[in-house]
């Protein structure tokens, strides 16, 4: 038996056996969980680095060791795949989130941002219909804070989440400017949108990049590209 502090990450497995962060959510804040709960939504812890063994810190070892130690302790870390390879690729044809890259000879740092541990996303892009604005705070007041997006389904007007980030000054007055004369005083939703909104005519389509679809029809971490008035809303479908 060993004594050892491991850094690692606790995720929640799909169907497919890919990390799902809406899984994971479930079991968030729970201390006490439910049975139920327990069988719905199986957590795995997923280690990945060695910090110390046996009272031995091993920060300032190169990944490389610190990984065969940790393999050496034979507690289901996953497989890492040194050199280049077609991980990244592999990770897109899943629908993966992306990768983490990390120099193999990369000491650890703790509680910093670490120039040799990279995350390298996978981002896809497409079309959304803008149907509304939620109001910018601070640098942001008076003006559009993010944009709420849909798409068309066979049922009408689909929200699929907001987009907050892509966005310079200068495009935010554009579309402020431009989404000003198409506010209407419902939402042309038809499923529930969080927070208060102001909404317009879904006149207007997007391009976001994205990193992917999430189970409840989200997208995630979306990106804003720009407007696309070659497309029509129409054509904006799943």
């Amino acid at each position: 038996m060993k004594n050892a502090i491991i850094d690692g990450e606790v995720v929640a497995l799909d169907e497919h056996g890919r990390p799902s962060f809406e899984r994971l959510q479930h079991r968030m804040h729970l201390t006490d969980p439910e049975p139920v709960m327990l069988e719905l939504y199986p957590i795995t812890y997923m280690p990945f680095d060695l910090l110390y063994l046996d009272g031995t810190p091993l920060f300032d070892l190169s990944y490389r060791d610190r990984r065969a130690l940790l393999d050496e302790l034979d507690i289901g870390a996953p497989p890492y795949f040194p050199g280049e390879s077609d991980l990244l690729s592999a990770t897109y044809e899943q629908g993966l989130e992306g990768v983490i890259a990390k120099r193999l000879d990369s000491p650890y740092r703790s509680g910093v941002r670490s120039p040799w541990w990279i995350k390298v996303k996978n981002l896809a892009t497409r079309e959304v219909v803008i149907g509304g604005w939620k109001p910018g705070k601070g640098r942001r007041a008076g003006g559009v804070g993010s944009l709420v997006m849909g798409v068309f389904t066979g049922a009408g007007l689909t929200y699929v989440g907001h987009v907050g980030t892509g966005f310079t000054d200068a495009v935010l007055d554009e579309l402020h400017q431009v989404l000003r004369p198409l506010e209407i005083p419902r939402s042309p939703f038809i499923n529930e949108v969080p927070w208060r909104n102001r909404w317009v005519r879904p006149d207007l389509v997007g391009e976001v990049a994205y990193t992917m679809w999430t189970d409840e029809q989200r997208l995630r971490h979306p990106v804003w590209r720009g407007l696309r008035p070659d497309k029509l809303p129409s054509e904006v479908t799943p």
